[in-house]
């Protein structure tokens, strides 16, 4: 038997593409009152969720300004990943979920991420609608602030380090990006695998944070003036003159030129992304990407090395068999406690802005929430 009647919300609206993502969200964002869904008119096989956190996340920034693959179309409700509490259930849902159950959210299969008729469903906002498959249990014992910072990060790392990067016990891999949400997923899903990692940073507190959470070594790659300094000779003497056997690059910029100096023969190079020089591609939905970054084919040459492309959402668009084992083995490894999502920073939903912006400044170690209360 289905609750009452919803109580009105309130919701994040991106009215319109920004050049940049800061300009979206000083200047196209705003925070409006919501009526909560029509249940009369959703499907019954929906699923209502009151969502009582939303990560504020990389990609979500990237998407205000159509700067991400996935474009939106504006308006539409950012909050790409979520976990609340199932409000409402339609006639054909399961007995498997029921009314007051706390859940996440697939963002894979639902929310501004997804490429169905779900994406309109962001998670800044006091509702969301998915569709029943899309809606999980939380695992045990975590909180919903952990379990929305679970499936976009430790997926991500997984498919990079496992489908793409092939790494075995016994290697080393050199995380760039470490104190991020997905560079901790990366330390924590390499631990696990058995290798051995060297983990990058620009934050000596951040770092120990990194540390903490499993990394064998860290290593700041700026100086005390804030300019980027040279990690080659760091890292060669910490793996004993051989160099690392895997490279997780979600920085770019200098630092994957740096990390081609850094590597054995023979190694993998995996391209996670360039959150140092974000605006490769033109604000405001333009495709193409103008500023594209460049890697040097004679030192990839010379030392041998496969550098592999590891876009998670676009392969799995491709090819959705990769993701099945791939999302089995984090929820496994979630259930069994050997993955914890670090969630550093919480805001209420009226400070949106100053979330999104700490997220886009750097501010943040691992996992940014706003609580939708």
């Amino acid at each position: 038997m289905n609750e009452p009647a919803l109580d009105a919300g309130r919701q994040v609206i991106i009215t319109a593409l920004g050049e940049t993502p800061l300009e979206a969200v000083d200047a196209h964002s705003v925070l409006v009152p919501m009526e909560p869904p029509d249940t009369g008119s959703l499907a019954p096989h929906d699923v209502v969720v009151a969502v009582r956190s939303a990560a504020v996340g990389w990609v979500d920034l990237l998407m205000t300004s159509g700067q991400y693959q996935h474009l939106p179309v504006p308006p539409y409700t950012p909050g790409m990943e979520y976990a609340g509490v199932i409000a409402w259930k339609g006639p054909q849902v399961g007995a498997e979920l029921a009314v007051g159950d706390e859940v996440f959210v697939d963002p894979f299969l639902a929310g501004p991420r997804s490429l169905g008729e779900y994406r309109r469903w962001g998670g800044f906002a006091s509702y969301a609608v998915a569709p029943a498959h899309a809606v999980r249990h939380v695992p045990t014992g975590l909180s919903l602030d952990q379990a929305c910072n679970l499936l976009g990060s430790y997926e991500t790392a997984h498919h990079c380090l496992v489908g793409r990067g092939r790494v075995r016990a016994g290697e080393t891999v050199l995380i760039h990006g470490a104190s991020g949400a997905i560079g901790l997923a990366a330390v924590q899903v390499c631990k696990l695998l058995g290798a051995t990692v060297i983990a990058t940073g620009r934050s000596p507190e951040k770092l120990a944070r990194v540390a903490a959470e499993g990394a064998d070594h860290v290593v700041c790659v700026q100086d005390e003036d804030g300019a980027a300094r040279s990690f080659r000779d760091e890292v060669k003497a910490l793996t004993g003159g051989r160099g690392v056997d895997v490279v997780y690059d979600a920085v770019g910029g200098d630092i994957s030129l740096e990390s081609l100096r850094c590597v054995t023969f023979g190694a993998r190079f995996l391209v996670v992304g360039w959150a140092s020089t974000p605006f490769v591609a033109r604000g405001r939905g333009q495709r193409g990407a103008p500023n594209a970054n460049v890697l040097p084919t004679n030192l990839i040459m010379m030392k041998g090395i496969d550098v592999l492309g590891c876009p998670t959402a676009i392969a799995t668009a491709h090819d959705p068999a990769i993701r099945e084992p791939r999302l089995a083995q984090v929820l496994a490894w979630a259930e069994s406690g050997k993955i914890r999502p670090c969630v550093s920073r919480v805001y209420a939903l009226d400070d949106y802005r100053e979330a999104m912006r700490a997220r886009w400044r750097g501010e943040v170690t691992g996992g940014c929430v706003l609580r939708i209360l």
